[in-house]
């Protein structure tokens, strides 16, 4: 049992290092750096970050790029076998959408103490949605720290 915690982790801190990228990626196009990825059957099957600003749509966060991406690879709606990794705490829209997926597990960085979903309604995802936050939150965490310190 230990040895399965430390694997997951271990897997938890590599996905959300791609999830990094994608919010790096976010950056360099002058979104609010937020990314992610969509794992299933421990394959990488959709990533996607902010594009708000580039598609001039406020629902463009990458939970919903992500969702829809991960919906078309898998040919149906419901991702209840997929984990989605983000660095920053879903917003209630993307939670709610989330919900309406099924997702089976969701892995986020850093907590949103402003937006986040568990700030209006903590039990807005689907209840047999796994949760676990926190992997690799202080890198998380910085990235849009220094993004909103830069707007300023």
């Amino acid at each position: 049992m230990c040895f399965l915690a430390i694997f997951v982790g271990m897997n938890d801190e590599l996905y959300m290092q791609e999830a990094l990228r994608e919010a790096r990626q976010a950056l360099a196009e002058r979104e609010v750096p937020i990314g992610g990825v969509v794992v299933c059957g421990g394959r990488i099957i959709a990533r996607a970050h902010n594009l708000t600003e580039t598609l001039t749509d406020v629902t463009a966060h990458a939970e919903m790029q992500l969702i829809g991406m991960a919906a078309e690879f898998l040919g149906g709606k419901y991702l209840n076998d997929c984990t989605l990794y983000v660095t920053v705490e879903p917003c209630p829209m993307c939670a709610a959408a989330l919900a309406w997926a099924q997702l089976g597990r969701l892995v986020y960085g850093a907590d949103d103490p402003k937006r986040g979903y568990t700030l209006f309604s903590p039990s807005l995802l689907h209840p047999r949605t796994e949760v676990t936050r926190g992997p690799l939150a202080p890198a998380c965490s910085q990235l849009m720290t220094d993004f909103f310190k830069n707007q300023r």
